[in-house]
Formats: C-alpha cells, structure tokens, sequence
C-alpha cells in the first residue's frame, strides 16, 4: 500500500474513533490552557517574536560560519564533532564508537533526532540494549510505538492505557494512581543509569560562541543520562545553531512557554565537553554528530529556508485542527503535524510524502503560534507548487485539471452539457472523496449564464 493510502485509510480511522479524539482533545486542552496563562509573562509577546525570528533567520543564513566556530570552541574543551551527511553515516559512526567502548547498554534521554535515525533499531540489532529515560519515550517504547508528539510522545494514552501497559509489560499489580506508575518507572530506571556504559542525548540548541549544547527537560533524566555514563554523544540537527550563550534568555522561555506553558522548563543544562582535570563528575569523553539529512537541500531553497527556524515546541501540532483529528501516528514520520508536514518531504523525499503537505486545513494557525514567526501555511503551499512542477501528481489528477481548465475558459463547452449530465461526472468524480462523508454536490439547474441572459432578455 502507497503511503498515501495507508494516511487516508489512518487518518479516516482515527477521526472515526472517540475515545482517540476524547484523550487528545483532553490533553492538548490542558496545554492550551497552560500556554494562555505562561504568555502572561510576557509584556510583549509579539516583539519576542520578532526577535526570535531575527535572530534564527541570521543564523541559519550564516549556518557555515557558526558551525564551524562551533566546532572550534567545542574541540578546544576535548569535544569531538562528527559531521555526518546522512543518517547512515550517523549511524555507522556511532556504531564505531559502541565498538570502542564494548558498550552493551545505552540510556538515552528524549531526542527527536535520534528517532529520525532509526537510532534504537540499529543499536538493538548490534547488540546494545537501549534504554529511553523519558517517561513518555519510555512508554511508548514499552508500547513498541513511536513518538505521538514532538515534545508530549505519549500523549495519545490515557492514565488507564499506561496502567494496562505497564501491567502487561513490567508485570505491576493493577493501579490507577499516577503516582505509583512514575515510581514504578523511576525505580527501574534508576539502575540503567549506572550500568549504561554510554548516554545519549540531543540538543535544543548549539551555542557557536562557547561551542555548548544545550538540553532543556523537565525530569533530570537528561542530566543522569550524561552524568554516570563514561561516554555522552548528542545527535543534533546543524539548523539547532545560535550565535550566542546570551541568546537562551529568550529561547528557553519561548520554548517552554509555546510548548508546555511553563515559564521555563524545569532542567536546563549546557554541555562544553568531557570532563575537564578539574571538574569531579561528567564524562570522559563527549561526541556531537552533526547531522545534515536533508537540512542542507532545504537550506537551498531561498523561499523555504525558514522552515529551519524551528525550535521543535510543538505549539503548532497543538493548535492544528488536522492533528487534533488524525494524530502523531497517521503523519508516519518522525515528525508529524504542520511543520512535519513542511520538512519532512525535504528530509525523506518528496514523491514518498507529498500528501502531508496537503493534509492541512490552511487556516494559519499553526503560524500565529510559532514562536519564531515561521509562515507555516505558506511554506505547505510552495510544497504543494514543487510537487507539482515536479511531476509527482497521479495522472488522473493532471487530466481532470486539464479538462476542467479548457471548460472553464470556454463558455461554450460550459454549457453545453446540461445539468444532469454534470451532476453525473461530479457524481463520479467525487463519490470516493467529498461524497463519501457528504450530500453530493450539486450543479444549479439554470447556469447564472443562463439566468443573466433571461433577465436582460438577450
């Protein structure tokens, strides 16, 4: 089945279903609500905005200059940095590190890059057991599922659906306390810690002017991920760069307040290397992967270049009317809702997934909540327009265009057929689309054509 049909049939299914659309309904609510109160600490939303938006266009404008004094400033400490084109050359050079460090296990905090790499896959067939420390990465691991959300992965799963869970799948005696399933998971996650001979983080943001990644979270499992291990690698997308360390003081709030609401997130941690000989705790040694993966193809496009701004808050999955109706799981791809629908044809191929960039109301939501003031809904039309050009329309599509164009700038072979005859072919047009839900259309007995002729008599 083509990965358009498998959406369709998805995403049907998951508007069909209530209880699906009762738990998102819920807990994007409950987000929504926070992030109305966290903007009260702003006095000028708008113009942090602007300044975001400034700040990350000048940077990925000047993406070369600032990765490379990255890697200056984080070498310069011990760092190492690996450039890697793709995600096959992230994964073979990680897997070279494993081998190194005869690592047999891997505890990871919450990272959307590593999912766009396949990483628990390829360590799980070479032997390394991977462990997501992230409650609700460690959920849906558990549920053998991917992420839901880019910042709330288990979002589609109620209190009762991670309790049946975890009693399947850790054995636990049956509990609806929230409180008890936490412990449960801190309790057996607490020993992977200091077995893992590796953690593995991403990044929010690369500071080019201290060479430092910085990770926000909300649990600390991100600290004790890079705290015991000996070795600590971040995968992280080249477009995460910012010019400074003094410009997390308006991205960590406006990333935490778009995405949960919060005034700022709970954890926030900058990482400049190993262990330096003065420093008593922290790894030996520290990777960075620098990962392309199709971030430089979209760096090429001047008029979609912006798409790079994102700083993953998840605001614009929140306020999407799509992905309140289909969900994470119907996008099929690591990053789903608006802005998922506007990378990822660029990141995995255009001709596999153009249909998400047409899965969009184009209401502009998701644009009025960007926190750096990315033109969401436009960049979905351009991705429609490539697509297009690019010839990746079905035929029957391209002929009823050609068809219905020639009619239209011709009166006369408008109306040459009667309305019956054109309610029929739209009858036939549209029974598997619009008339599948709906009344079917229909065309107006006399044409205004007609009816204009009759009033002036002519």
């Amino acid at each position: 089945m083509s990965r358009l049909k498998q959406f369709l049939l998805d995403a049907e299914t998951k508007s069909f279903d209530l209880g699906h659309r009762s738990t998102i309904k819920f807990n994007i609510g409950k987000y929504n609500a926070a992030v109305q109160r966290g903007l009260t600490q702003y006095s000028d939303h708008e113009l942090a905005r602007e300044r975001a938006s400034f700040i990350k266009t000048n940077a990925i404008n000047n993406l070369d200059k600032y990765l490379m004094e990255f890697e200056s400033n984080f070498t310069a400490r011990g760092g190492k940095v690996i450039w890697a084109r793709n995600a096959e050359e992230a994964l073979k050079e990680i897997g070279q590190i494993m081998k190194r460090k005869r690592a047999r296990s891997v505890v990871k905090s919450k990272s959307m890059t590593t999912e766009e790499i396949h990483l628990n896959n390829f360590l799980e067939k070479n032997g390394v057991e991977t462990v997501e420390t992230d409650l609700g990465e460690y959920i849906v691991q558990l549920a053998e599922q991917r992420p839901y959300h880019i910042v709330t992965p288990a979002m589609h799963m109620s209190k009762k659906d991670i309790a049946d869970l975890f009693v399947k799948k850790l054995k636990i005696a049956p509990t609806d306390s929230a409180e008890e399933l936490v412990a449960t998971a801190r309790r057996l996650l607490r020993a992977k810690y200091t077995e893992a001979e590796v953690g593995i983080t991403g990044g929010n943001f690369l500071l080019a002017d201290i060479g430092g990644v910085a990770v926000t979270e909300n649990e600390g499992n991100g600290r004790l991920s890079t705290a015991f291990p000996k070795t600590h690698i971040a995968i992280v997308g080249i477009e995460k760069i910012l010019p400074s360390v003094m410009d997390l003081d308006l991205f960590w709030p406006l990333l935490s307040t778009s995405g949960t609401g919060q005034q700022v997130t709970i954890y926030n941690t900058i990482f400049t290397g190993p262990r330096q000989p003065n420093e008593k705790d922290g790894p030996e040694e520290m990777y960075v992967v620098l990962l392309d993966n199709g971030r430089t193809e979209l760096l090429a496009l001047p008029e979609k270049r912006e798409a790079l701004n994102c700083i993953r808050c998840g605001a614009c999955l929140n306020v999407c009317p799509v992905y309140k109706n289909i969900g994470g799981h119907t996008y099929e791809s690591t990053y789903s809702g608006p802005i998922g629908s506007v990378i990822t044809p660029h990141y995995n191929g255009m001709a596999e997934n153009k249909h998400l960039s047409f899965a969009s109301s184009l209401c502009g939501a998701c644009t009025s909540v960007c926190p750096v003031k990315i033109n969401i809904h436009n960049l979905l039309l351009l991705n429609r327009r490539q697509s297009v050009e690019q010839g990746y329309t079905e035929k029957s599509e391209r002929t009823t265009f050609k068809l219905w164009l020639k009619a239209m700038k011709s009166r006369k072979l408008l109306n040459m057929a009667p309305a019956g005859v054109k309610n029929f072919v739209l009858k036939q047009v549209l029974k598997d689309t619009w008339s599948k839900r709906r009344e079917p259309l229909q065309v107006a007995p006399k044409s205004f054509n007609q009816l204009w002729k009759e009033r002036e008599g002519k």
